[in-house]
């Protein structure tokens, strides 16, 4: 197929899905909300069984875009056997090709994706796109070698064939592209299974991948989703034998069904990040760090700041700091009015307390409309909603995923860890501590067991940006491997050449 037919058949199908989504291809993304009657499968959040199934794309079973989940498994088996006869430089390509589509489609892309979810924020959205770039690729692939009295040994990190994956409604388009990158480039092909919310902007960048691998290295289908994605389609793609490992990133419903598969499972589960500032640094610069990673992407990241802890000296000190930096502060009145609207109590199960959910109605959206659901009127650029609470307040229990943050008061650095540990839930999934006190920083950092722990910097630090280390929207907190890397989805394979090949 030729790059001008491609390019037309791209254009086309953003026409369709903007079409289906109320808008035009470059228009600005809709600001209507959801319908918060609308059923939600409990074990994931999605939304089923009230919308009118969406006309699928005229080319499905073509470049990587199918409906039935076992044919795409067998589309990415025989894909991963091309990228193998493709070598390291095929790899290579592969994961160039996935860098720069996201770097130049990132605009693009970036509006699709929040017409589509009506969550999050543009200049983020577009942000996670162009930052694929710095995804390790290949170059992490170094073998390991042993020499000794009798002979050689080498590791390698070799791929496990097909792997099954399942990307998220906050970051759909960057997650899947970071997978394909990590993936591709352990020579593995991969089956995605979007979230309901988020599959559409999904397909598009799948199919627009498919097709540029396809022109240079003519492999069709390395990278497959399936259209539309259902709780069938991805127990379809647990259970092929050409899968032979997981890949999720998700809500803690859908990791708890990959770890029960019986295959190997890498799990991105939930967080929600706490923040101890001790008063020993700066406490500007932290309340510079705390609007700027918990405002990002209007707080849809797993990693971002979900509540702080302050001593109780310095805290009005830092509350006005974090007004300096762009915060608007709530008043406890506010306050409770906004966890009545962000908060919905289902029916409890049996003898069981009703459990709160986070509404649909506010998750990712920006603070003006948290604002006006307390009647509240903020100054123009305001980045985030803060609020003092109680260390049991709902918002500091729950992963809300909105751009309002609780402060809370603590009387000393053993009670803020106490309470940040607390709150973290044990997910060990990622904290933030604000000090210049080492052995405060050690003891945190031991109590908690977060597999990201950032001292001095907004959470972004934690994956390169604002910090030393490497990115990925996958973050193996559940199953331990942290966050994902080529390596990760490698098996080691030993070769013993015994007595000879050491040559001294």
């Amino acid at each position: 197929m030729s790059a001008t037919v491609s390019e037309t058949l791209i254009r086309d199908v953003v026409a369709e899905v903007l079409g289906r989504l109320g808008g035009s291809p470059g228009s600005a993304p809709t600001t209507t909300t959801p319908s918060s009657t609308a059923a939600v499968n409990p074990a994931c959040g999605c939304p089923v069984g009230t919308a009118k199934p969406a006309a699928r794309s005229p080319v499905l079973g073509k470049f990587g875009v199918f409906a039935d989940a076992n044919e795409a498994c067998e589309a990415a088996h025989e894909a991963y056997q091309q990228l193998s006869e493709a070598g390291v430089a095929g790899r290579r390509k592969v994961v160039e090709l996935i860098k720069e589509i996201c770097y130049s489609k990132a605009e693009e892309w970036g509006r699709l994706e929040l017409a589509e979810t009506k969550i999050g924020r543009l200049d983020h959205k577009i942000e996670k796109l162009q930052g694929q770039r710095g995804i390790p690729g290949v170059e992490f692939l170094n073998p390991y070698g042993l020499s000794g009295d009798h002979g050689i040994t080498l590791e390698e990190f070799a791929p496990f064939g097909v792997i099954g994956a399942v990307t998220p409604s906050t970051h759909s388009i960057p997650t899947m592209a970071c997978n394909i990158i990590s993936m591709a480039a352990a020579g593995n092909a991969a089956v995605f299974n979007a979230h309901p919310g988020a599959y559409k902007c999904a397909v598009i960048a799948a199919r627009f991948f498919n097709q540029a691998i396809h022109r240079e290295l003519g492999i069709e289908n390395l990278a497959c989703i399936v259209e539309p994605p259902t709780l069938e389609s991805f127990n379809a793609i647990a259970k092929n034998d050409r899968v032979k490992l997981l890949c999720v990133t998700g809500g803690p419903g859908v990791v708890k069904a990959a770890m029960a598969s019986g295959k190997r499972a890498v799990c991105a589960g939930p967080g929600n990040p706490p923040v101890l500032v001790d008063g020993t640094s700066c406490l500007d610069n932290a309340a510079k760090c705390v609007v700027f990673g918990a405002a990002y992407d209007n707080n849809l990241l797993c990693i971002g700041e979900k509540e702080v802890f302050v001593l109780e000296p310095f805290f009005d000190k830092f509350m006005s700091a974090l007004e300096k930096h762009g915060a608007y502060r709530l008043n406890s009145s506010q306050i409770e009015t906004l966890a009545k609207a962000a908060f919905v109590f289902p029916p409890g199960q049996g003898a069981g307390c009703p459990h709160p959910v986070v509404s649909r109605e506010l998750i990712g959206k920006d603070p003006e409309v948290l604002a006006r659901a307390v009647g509240a009127t903020i100054p123009r650029g305001t980045q985030l909603l803060i609020g003092e609470t109680s260390a049991d307040h709902l918002f500091v229990e729950e992963e809300q995923m909105m751009p309002f943050l609780p402060v809370v008061r603590v009387k000393s650095v053993a009670e803020g860890i106490a309470a940040a540990k607390k709150a973290e839930l044990g997910y060990k999934h990622s904290a933030m501590i604000h000090s210049h006190d080492v052995a405060n920083m050690t003891a945190m950092a031991r109590a908690l067991e977060t597999t990201l722990f950032i001292k001095n910097g907004s959470c972004l630090a934690g994956l390169g940006a604002g910090g030393e280390g490497y990115s990925n929207f996958s973050i193996a907190t559940t199953t331990g491997e942290g966050i994902c890397n080529p390596r990760t989805f490698t098996r080691v394979r030993r070769c013993v050449m015994v007595d000879k090949l050491r040559i001294f």
